[in-house]
This record gives structure tokens, C-alpha cells and sequence, in this order.
């Protein structure tokens, strides 16, 4: 099975590990420019000392200088197991006194310093010193101009040792640094590998917490959010489970229902009979509509549509007052008193106007449809003595039972006895709408003893930020 490469090792690798490497070439390049002047410092002093020495066997005849070196001092001055040593000596006159023909002639100015410099003798790379020195103790004449230069092997392999004693401990070192850093962070991402194997290993149906018992710390934010999220995931196919069940379970029977009057009416030779078939097929299908509809108002008011609510100020006494009037119509139908209340100055809120109008039409269609016939139904709108804004609609149905009230917000809750068709969603769908808002509902008996009274208390409109001034 692939598994994807472990980025995070690679990169704390690399930034523990680049650094080191960094480090290692710079301290090598300065450590071989050290060793390099070093070598050249100690070897220019050695070429220093073997041009006193030849100056050494300088002597006077008369005023005019001479070199007496026997072979014997040569050998020992100037043989060397690795290097190939010249000479060259030069008299003020720039008579040839002593030494090697083919070494170059230099300009340098008497009263100048020994002067070093880099050269070419018989084909091979040398390091040349030039200076002119006096014959006796002292500093004046006569002198002579001594050159001395040696080829570079002693100075290159003596830089390299320098170089190879400075770098070979540190690349060691380094060395067991990496396998240190290597192993500290396999170590350290151990729990993070764990996590990892505990998220691909389980079921894509399981969506309970992930143990963050050994989730290093700065990781445990991030499991939180995950395990929140799936707890919201959660939440959120409950709901839907819930709805294909509910939808389920109250789609059977009407749709049942008009299959059995179908073939009733397709057996039917009697003209009228078939129209009363389809009479009933037409109320079956009105019905199997309004319960569709409920179904998806329930799904789409779901807390977990937070989210996708628009909050706008709104004014819930105008608003009402319109909804009220588009529910006249259906109350004349049953001789019902329809009557709005209002509060005689706006009632602010934030909300949802869709979902507020939805709220009220189902407050008002229960209230109309359970109401006896020539009743009355009241929509007030008004404020609390803690300045919340209330929406109440009471009705002459049959009063509720005290301990029967919690119950009716419950989806597909039907009181017995009841003569009316519904499917016991509509007051499902306010206390969703209703939380949506952030809002209570309370349901109390009218004031007149007859009927009920359904309450919704929204909370006080957030001021907006005040402006500039």
C-alpha cells in the first residue's frame, strides 16, 4: 500500500542538518585559508634563514664581495628530501656572484623589506624571497641582492594535514550529529505517525474522537478542530438519517394510499364514481404535497443551517402584519376572526426574513386550522418589559394539556382526538426556526381561558458599531 513520504521529517531534517553541512564548508574553507598562512608564514621564514646563511659565507676581497661555499655546506644548506631549493646572489655592481643563472632578475629597491612572492624556476611553481643584506654586523655596505626560492611540496602537503587535522573531527562530529538529529526527530514524530495510522486505519463510518491522549501539544489544537468537525459531521448525518427515516416512514402510507385509490378509480365504469376518485386523489395529492413541503422546511431549518442563515434588521411588527394579511382569505373560508395587534412603533430584529415568514405561517395556519369554527385568532406583536420583541398568536382551539405541551414541538406528534389532517411538523418547524434565531417559545392557555396562546421572544438586535465622529 503507498503511504505518502514523511515531509515533515524531511524538512526538520533539513533545516537541522543544512545548517551543519553550511557550517562544515564555511569552517573547511577557513580552516584550508588558515592552514595556507600558516604554511607559507613558517616556510618564508625558513627561506629567510637559509639566505642569512649563504650571506654567511660571503666574504670581502678587498672591497668587493666574494662567495666562498664548499660543496660540503652547500649539500647540507640547500639538499632537501622534498623540495628542490635555489639560489641566486647578485652584487651591487649586479655582478653574478653565486648561485643559479636562470632565476629572474627583480628590481627591488634596497631600502625595502624582504618581499615574497610567488615564481616559476626550471619549469616549476617556487616560492621566491628577495632582499638585499649586508655582508658584516652592520647595515651599511656592501651588500648584495640574495634570492632564494623552493618549490611547494613540503608547504602543500603540510596545508592539507592542517586542513584534514581541523576538518576530519568535525565532519565526524557532524557525522554523529545527523545520526543524533535523525533518530531525535523519528523519535519525536513517532505520536504524529501514530495519529496518522489511527486517521487512515479507520472506517470512513466512523467518526468518533480521535484519542489525543499522546498528541504532542502543538499538535492537540489541530486534533481538536478535526474532532470537532467530525462531531459537527456527525450532528449532520444523525439529521440527515433522521430525515430519510421521518420521510420514510410518513411518505408510505399517502403514497399508498393514492396507488389503492388509482386502482379503485381505474376499475370504476361509472362516470361519476370516477370523478369522485379523483376528487379524493386530488386531496390525497394536496396533502402529499404540504407534507413534502414540511419535510424539506424541517431539513433546511436543521441546526446545523446556522451557517447558511442571512440575519438582516427587520421589522417584526410590519412583518407580521403583512403575513397576517395573505391568511385572510383562509380564515374567511372558516368564518374565523382573523385580527392583528401591532405594537405601534417597529420592533427591530435580526433575522431571517424567509425563515421568520415561514414561522409565522405555520403559527397562523395551526392556529386557524385547530380553531372551532366562527372562532377567533389573535396575531399580537408587542415588546417585553426587558424591551425583547414578542410575537403571539392565540386561537379557541381545544386548550392543550399542561403536561402535554413540551411535546407538541416534537415532529409528528399528533394530540388524540384531533379531527384535523396534518402531519404534526408545523410546530416541529417553528421551535427549529426558532432556535435558528436564538429565540424561546412558550405556549400558555389564552387569556380568555379559551384557546392557546404560542409565544416567540426574540432577543435584543445587536446594535451596529458606531461610526466615525
Amino acid at each position: 500500500m503507498w503511504r505518502p513520504e514523511p515531509r515533515l521529517q524531511r524538512k526538520l531534517l533539513a533545516w537541522l542538518l543544512g545548517p551543519l553541512a553550511v557550517l562544515l564548508v564555511l569552517d573547511s574553507a577557513a580552516g584550508y585559508w588558515q592552514s595556507v598562512r600558516l604554511s607559507t608564514l613558517a616556510y618564508d621564514r625558513a627561506l629567510y634563514e637559509v639566505a642569512r646563511e649563504i650571506v654567511l659565507h660571503m666574504k670581502l676581497d678587498g672591497d668587493k664581495p666574494r662567495l666562498e661555499m664548499s660543496e660540503a655546506a652547500a649539500n647540507v644548506l640547500l639538499l632537501d628530501q622534498e623540495d628542490r631549493l635555489f639560489y641566486r646572489v647578485v652584487s651591487e655592481d649586479g655582478q653574478l656572484l653565486g648561485g643559479n643563472t636562470d632565476m629572474p632578475a627583480p628590481k627591488v629597491d634596497k631600502a625595502a623589506k624582504p618581499y615574497f612572492h610567488a615564481g616559476e624556476v626550471q619549469g616549476e611553481p617556487v616560492r621566491m624571497m628577495v632582499a638585499w643584506m649586508p655582508l658584516g654586523a652592520d647595515a651599511g655596505p656592501p651588500l648584495v641582492l640574495v634570492q632564494v626560492a623552493e618549490t611547494l611540496n613540503k608547504r602543500s602537503r603540510f596545508t592539507w594535514e592542517m586542513v584534514a587535522s581541523v576538518v576530519l573531527p568535525q565532519l565526524l562530529l557532524i557525522v554523529m550529529a545527523t545520526l543524533v538529529v535523525w533518530f531525535g526527530v523519528s523519535r519525536g514524530l513517532a505520536p504524529l505517525q501514530r495519529l496518522r495510522r489511527a486517521v487512515s486505519d479507520r472506517s470512513h463510518l466512523d467518526l468518533s474522537p480521535i484519542d489525543t491522549h499522546d498528541v504532542p501539544g502543538e499538535v492537540r489544537p489541530l486534533v481538536d478542530e478535526v474532532n470537532e468537525l467530525m462531531a459537527r459531521l456527525g450532528r449532520t448525518f444523525d439529521f440527515q438519517n433522521r430525515f430519510v427515516a421521518d420521510a420514510a416512514h410518513q411518505l408510505k402510507t399517502p403514497v399508498s394510499g393514492l396507488k389503492a385509490q388509482i386502482e379503485l378509480a381505474l376499475r370504476e365504469n361509472d362516470l361519476q364514481r370516477v370523478r369522485h376518485s379523483l376528487a379524493q386523489l386530488y386531496i390525497s395529492a394536496d396533502r402529499l404535497s404540504r407534507l413534502v413541503r414540511q419535510l424539506l422546511s424541517l431539513a433546511r431549518n436543521e441546526p446545523g443551517a446556522l451557517d447558511s442563515m442571512q440575519l438582516q434588521p427587520l421589522d417584526l411588527n410590519a412583518h407580521a402584519l403583512e403575513v397576517s394579511m395573505d391568511w385572510v382569505p383562509q380564515a374567511l373560508k372558516r368564518d374565523i376572526d382573523l385580527g392583528f395587534e401591532g405594537a405601534g412603533q417597529a420592533l427591530m430584529i435580526d433575522a431571517d426574513p424567509d425563515r421568520l415568514r415561514e414561522l409565522v405561517n405555520n403559527l397562523i395556519d395551526n392556529a386557524i386550522r385547530y380553531s372551532q369554527q366562527g372562532g377567533r385568532v389573535t396575531v399580537r406583536a408587542s415588546q417585553t418589559a426587558e424591551g425583547q420583541c414578542q410575537l403571539a398568536i392565540s386561537d379557541d382551539g381545544p386548550s392543550i394539556p399542561v403536561a402535554e405541551r413540551p411535546r407538541v414541538f416534537e415532529r409528528f406528534h399528533r394530540m388524540l382526538g384531533t379531527q384535523e389532517d396534518g402531519s404534526g411538523l408545523g410546530l416541529a418547524i417553528v421551535s427549529e426556526i426558532a432556535t435558528l434565531h436564538g429565540a424561546r417559545i412558550t405556549l400558555e392557555e389564552d387569556t380568555d381561558g379559551v384557546g392557546n396562546t404560542f409565544s416567540v421572544i426574540f432577543p435584543l438586535r445587536h446594535a451596529p458599531p458606531a461610526g466615525p465622529l
